[in-house]
């Protein structure tokens, strides 16, 4: 994936990379846009909260917890290329810094659909993807969606089916 770089027009497009990279699940393209000082960084409340530094951390927590990653958290919930598709929006850019909105959207095993906006702040340094901090609207309900599509309650007919 090759990107030019020189100015914050090139580091949207940097960012916009790094977004499809996503989308595409597209490892190898990804790790080629970070900076080796990548950072992440999201709210604490969500299961893969916190904060990661350093493209090396970030490929070691995929092999050794991946459950703790975005990816692991995310990714089986994401079958389909319309739950994997963000549609980012970039809202600002000014510096080495990118603003952009996208959709979050995943499916659990039981049917239910979730979708929900993410307002990033993104920095290019070096042109490369350098740091991600995300801003969730409602973590309260990214957690208790999460929940229940690790836990899924019982149909009514297998819980009666226990009862008998």
């Amino acid at each position: 994936m090759s990107v030019r770089t020189g100015g914050y027009v090139d580091n949207i497009e940097i960012v916009l990379a790094a977004l499809k990279a996503v989308e595409e699940r597209d490892a190898e393209g990804l790790f080629a846009l970070y900076h080796d000082d990548v950072e992440f960084l999201e709210p604490a409340s969500l299961p893969y909260g916190g904060s990661v530094r350093g493209k090396q951390a970030v490929q070691d927590r995929l092999a050794s917890a991946p459950e703790d990653t975005w990816i692991g958290t995310w990714g089986p919930l994401q079958p389909t290329e319309h739950e994997r598709r963000m549609d980012p929006r970039v809202v600002a850019a000014s510096g080495d810094e990118v603003v952009v909105v996208w959709q979050q959207r995943a499916v659990a095993p039981s049917g239910e659909r979730f979708e929900a906006p993410v307002l990033s702040l993104y920095e290019v340094r070096d042109g490369k993807f350098a740091r991600a901090q995300m801003f969730h609207f409602d973590t309260a309900a990214i957690v208790e969606f999460l929940e229940r599509a690790a836990h899924p309650p019982a149909s009514s007919d297998a819980a009666a089916r226990g009862r008998a």
